[in-house]
Order: structure tokens, then sequence, then C-alpha cells
């Protein structure tokens, strides 16, 4: 069944007052490497079908199920179970009209899709890698995968909205023959075209280079150049973090003293901004709200809701937080809902990784960050390891390598410890790529960088 047929058909067996449905078909193509040798690849596709139901004996309930792979009978009886479940669910706070808007002209189109011959430059790139890493006595481990998926909304209000997104990550790590030093390096990309090794080798044959000599250093704070990854990752866990409502009720980082949210407040000096658009060059993202649930950042009653640009900070400054219509009439700030990417920019930018770190008297930079858990919400400290490589800097020049280390820091408050920011660049996200991965970061140079204790974690 097309997904357009899914979305007509289950609208019309609704017997709910109202109803909203979300069919989605992702299509993917991937390849694995191990040792200097390409492993496994594989095409899969599959399909989901969340069905909203609505009803209004006096007061709004909603309910929303999702299935996968629904077909015929199937689908009726999950148009049944979404409404009976309605009944008895709790009366929502979040209701409002159904968003109305003119529908896609492209409706009626096929889902989008990918092959592994799509990944053929992917392949290509990993023959030379491989033959440079023998030579080195090292082998390279990694994935890469490219899905495109399209989204069909309609509703009860006569919402018919299609939307389709390509997505592709390649991910490599290299390792020494003695297994001792390793070094990984990441890029996303919208297109299978994008996903180019060669990138990637060039960092993880340095990087390794650097691993030869090892050095001993205390935990401690450290000036800290961390790269575009590594601020992707602190990036979209302050994102995750800015939900209106809570900042509102005084649990969060932007929550204000005496109550209300942050929004207007300055968290740094330096002139650092954090937007979102869904239609900003080579990170594009769906442009309309797609919510399966209702949460505290989300409502399903804002289904097809049109995105557009935010600051989220703005010069330093805290603009907004993630809203819905009805966290909006909470709060008294702007509808600003979840935007599915994510960039920070900084007025006084200049360079890249290697210009920050060519400014650093003695300090540490960093590869990436992963295994990276909340601590206090009401600061948002986080904590978290080092990971691939940390390196010594020394008079501007890395001198070798150091221990992995856990980190205690507040990506909120280490903005006000700033020294020096990078142009931005697209990257990938080593713990939360697998989530969010439409990141534009720069590399950040930052004092006092907390090294709580070290890791033995390679």
């Amino acid at each position: 069944m097309r997904p357009q047929e899914a979305v007509e058909r289950a609208l019309a067996a609704s017997t709910a007052d109202d109803c909203i449905v979300i069919a989605s078909e992702t299509h993917s193509a991937n390849v694995r490497w191990a040792n200097n040798t390409l492993t496994t690849n594989g095409v899969t596709r599959s399909g989901d079908v969340t069905v909203v139901s609505i009803v209004n004996g006096g007061s709004v309930r909603a309910a929303s199920l999702s299935r996968s792979g629904v077909d015929g009978s199937d689908l009726v009886a999950l148009v049944e179970a979404s409404r009976a479940e309605a009944e008895t669910a709790p009366v929502a706070d979040d209701a409002a009209a159904l968003v109305t808007t003119a529908p896609s002209p492209d409706w009626d189109a096929e889902p989008g899709d990918t092959s592994v011959r799509d990944l053929g430059g992917v392949a290509e790139g990993l023959a030379e890698a491989f033959e440079q890493a023998r030579g080195r006595n090292e082998a390279r481990y990694g994935y890469a995968e490219h899905a495109v998926t399209t989204t069909y909304l309609g509703s009860s209000s006569g919402l018919r909205l299609r939307d389709l997104q390509g997505d592709g990550r390649l991910e490599l790590t290299g390792r020494s023959a003695d297994g001792r030093r390793s070094a990984w390096s990441g890029l996303r990309a919208a297109t299978a075209e994008g996903l180019q090794v060669s990138r990637l080798e060039r960092d993880v044959a340095q990087r390794l280079d650097w691993s030869r000599r090892t050095i001993e250093v205390p935990a401690g704070r450290y000036d800290t150049v961390l790269p575009p990854s590594a601020v992707a990752d602190l990036m979209v866990e302050t994102y995750w973090s800015m939900g209106a409502l809570d900042a509102h009720e005084g649990s969060t980082v932007f929550s204000r003293a005496g109550g209300g949210t942050r929004v207007g407040e300055s968290l740094t000096d330096r002139p650092l901004s954090l937007h979102s658009d869904p239609s900003m060059p080579g990170l594009a993202c769906t442009p309309f709200v797609t919510a399966a649930v209702s949460s505290r950042l989300s409502s399903v009653f804002d289904n097809g809701l049109p995105l557009g640009p935010v600051d989220w900070i703005k010069d330093g400054r805290l603009a907004a937080l993630l809203q819905t219509r009805h966290s909006a009439t909470v709060t008294g700030l702007a509808v600003t809902p979840y935007v599915d990417n994510l960039t920070l920019v900084g007025r006084d930018a200049s360079g890249g990784t290697d210009e920050l770190v060519a400014g650093v008297e003695r300090g540490l930079l960093l590869t990436c960050l992963w295994y990276i858990r909340e601590v206090d919400p009401q600061s948002l400290l986080l904590t978290g390891l080092t990971r691939d490589g940390v390196f010594l800097v020394e008079k501007g020049e890395v001198v070798g390598a150091v221990t992995n280390f856990r980190f205690n820091e507040s990506p909120v408050g280490m903005l006000r410890r700033v020294t020096a920011v990078g142009q931005s660049e697209d990257t990938f996200a080593r713990e939360f790529g697998d989530y969010f991965t439409r990141t534009r970061m720069p590399a950040l140079r930052v004092a006092d960088f907390n090294m709580s204790s070290v890791s033995q974690a390679s």
C-alpha cells in the first residue's frame, strides 16, 4: 500500500471527531568494513503509520498509536484502537484547532529511494584508504549509510503534506596493529556523493601519528580546543534541554530566578548564535511539524504547522525556547517548535581547529565525546568521556597523546569561557549522531574545561 493511500484509508475509516495520520517510508543502503576489508552491505525498506484520534465529549481527549508494516485490515484495526484509547485518555491540555494549510503539490509522488550503488564512491575511497593503512601497519573500521525518508501527513482538517529528506553518515576509525592507538572521524551529508572517505582519512591518519608519543598529564582544568564534533554533542544536548514549559516552571538552566524563563538574558559575552532553519542550505529538514505524540516539547495538535528560522541564542543572548502553541499560551513567548537542524556561529569566528590550536600555549585538543549524561538540569551539568584521542598542545603544536578523561561541564556555563571561535562547518556528533544528524558547528577554545578524572576508556 502506498503511504498516501494509507493516509486516505485511515482518515476514511476513522470515527473520531478529528483524526491525524502520519505515514512515512524509509529506504536505506549501508556498507560496513573492518580490518581493511569490506564486510557487509545491505538495503532496507521500512514503513510506519501513526494515527492520532481526537474525541470531544465535552472535553478534548487524544490518543496516538503507531505501527510498522501496516496494511489492509491491520490499518483499520489501528484506527479503531486509536479511537478506543482516545475515549479513556486524560483531557488534552494542549488541545487546539487543527492546522489547515495548502496541500503539497507533490502529494501523489512516490516515496524516494536509494541503493548500494549510490555508495560506490565510498567503496572507491575506502580502497585507497585501506592501501594507505596497510602501508602504515594500521587497520580501518567503519560504517556508511544513506537513507531517504518520505513523510506524508494528512488530517480531517484537510492537511495533505509531503516531505522527502536524504540523510547520509560516514564514520571511520583507525587502529594501530598493536591496538594501542585509535582515532575516529565522522561526517554527515544529505547525499551519498557527499560521503567522502578522503576527508576523514586525512584526520584519522594525523591523529594516529600524534598518538605515537604518549605523555602523562593529571586530571584538572585545561585550556581546551573542542573540534566541531564535540561542540555538536554539547549543543545538541543544550537544544534538547530548551523546553519552554520546564524552564517556565523553574526546573532547568533556562529558568529565571524568581519565576519565568531567562529569554532575553545574556549567556555569554561572545557574539555566538545558535540557530535552526528548515531551509538551511545543506542541512534542510522537514519544514512543518510532524508530532507522533504530545509531550513537554511537542503537540499532536500542531501537526502541519509551518516551521521557519529560529534564533535560540542570538549574539550571546537567549532568544527563544522550544514551544508548542499550548506552551506559548503559558509562557507568553512566541510559538517556536522543534526544528531538526542546528548551527552555532560566531560573528568573530576565524579559521578552524588548527588555527585555534596554534593559539594555545599549553592545553588539550579533543577528538570527540561519548557516554554523555545529565547530572543537574538546573545548571545543565553534564558528565561524559573523551574518546579516540586527547592530545597535549604546547606552544601551538600538538606534541603527543594523553590519557582519556571523564569531564564534568555545563555547556551553558562553558559559553562564558569561550576564548576563540572557528568558522562553522558541517559535522557529525559522535554521541548523538544516531538521533540528530544535521549540525553545523565551529571549533571552540574554552578556558578551564574541567577534566574531572583520568579514564582508561579508549
